[in-house]
């Protein structure tokens, strides 16, 4: 069981600009296979990706995006850093957060998608895309 269906076929950026909770503008090339977790204020499953290790995704670079700052102050303590990017957001297609998309750099597009419920859940739906030497 999934939480998508299939991914809708469409292309991914080369990087992604936003930024931080503290104001600074940041830029990151997606040059190795990233998954890109859109989050939301008052959503369980993204405080356990903001909250967490993210153990679970090693062989894979998690970037957490928002389309919206920190209003209420619950990613005050964050482990995860945040960037807010509503841009980048625009241009991956992600309209309802919480969602996630894995880029495939060395094609540019986007191979896996789905809604986040947390962390572990989202590991077993990638682990297909991810490859260790």
């Amino acid at each position: 069981m999934s939480s998508f269906d299939a991914p809708r076929p469409r292309p991914a950026p080369d990087s992604v600009s936003g930024t931080t909770l503290q104001g600074e503008t940041q830029t990151k090339t997606l040059d190795g296979l990233t998954l890109i977790v859109a989050i939301k204020q008052s959503c369980d499953g993204c405080r356990d990706f903001v909250n967490s290790s993210l153990d679970e995704l090693d062989g894979v670079t998690v970037m957490i995006l928002s389309d919206t700052g920190d209003s209420a102050g619950e990613w005050g303590d964050a482990v995860q850093p945040i960037l807010v990017a509503p841009a980048a957001l625009a241009a991956l297609d992600i309209r309802w957060p919480p969602f996630y998309v894995l880029v495939d750099p060395a094609q540019r597009v986007i191979v896996s998608e789905g809604v986040v419920f947390g962390p572990a859940q989202v590991a077993a739906e990638i682990r297909p895309y991810i490859t260790h030497p």
